[in-house]
């Protein structure tokens, strides 16, 4: 069982490098886990590089976003409630200094006994010095 995190599913929808890594994984791994808290950190991204860096057209990040829903209509990432790790993600944040966002993914890796796969470098520290698994999709 593994938890995807935002980073590595933005990866995946905005098609950055080593997007082909993330496609493979969600293709050959089930079940994948995940917490609403994905679909506004991909929006958020999507936004980011249309709006902000101008990287993507207005119409260009509405279409993918009906395609990062459609992974979830879909069942490939199912969505657990994430207000059952808050407590534990807010220790983990407090512990290591990393922000609640990021430690929501760890706590529901923990509480799972699942691999964390992310992108980012420091959140895979932190879960491994949680004794979590970590598939690091760079």
């Amino acid at each position: 069982m593994k938890v995807i995190d935002a980073s590595v599913l933005a990866k995946y929808v905005l098609m950055e490098p080593g997007w082909n890594n993330v496609r493979d994984m969600l293709l050959n791994n089930r079940p994948l886990l995940s917490i609403p808290l994905i679909i506004k950190e991909v929006t958020n991204a999507i936004w980011k590089q249309s709006h902000l860096k101008k990287h993507i057209s207005h119409n260009s990040a509405h279409e993918l976003l009906k395609s990062l829903l459609r992974i979830f209509e879909t069942k490939v990432i199912q969505l657990e409630s994430q207000d059952k790790y808050l407590e534990p993600a807010l220790s983990i944040s407090l512990k290591h200094g990393i922000a609640i966002y990021d430690s929501l993914y760890i706590a529901q890796a923990r509480k799972r006994r699942a691999q964390l796969v992310t992108s980012d470098v420091k959140q895979a520290q932190v879960a491994e010095s949680e004794k979590i698994k970590v598939m690091l999709l760079i």
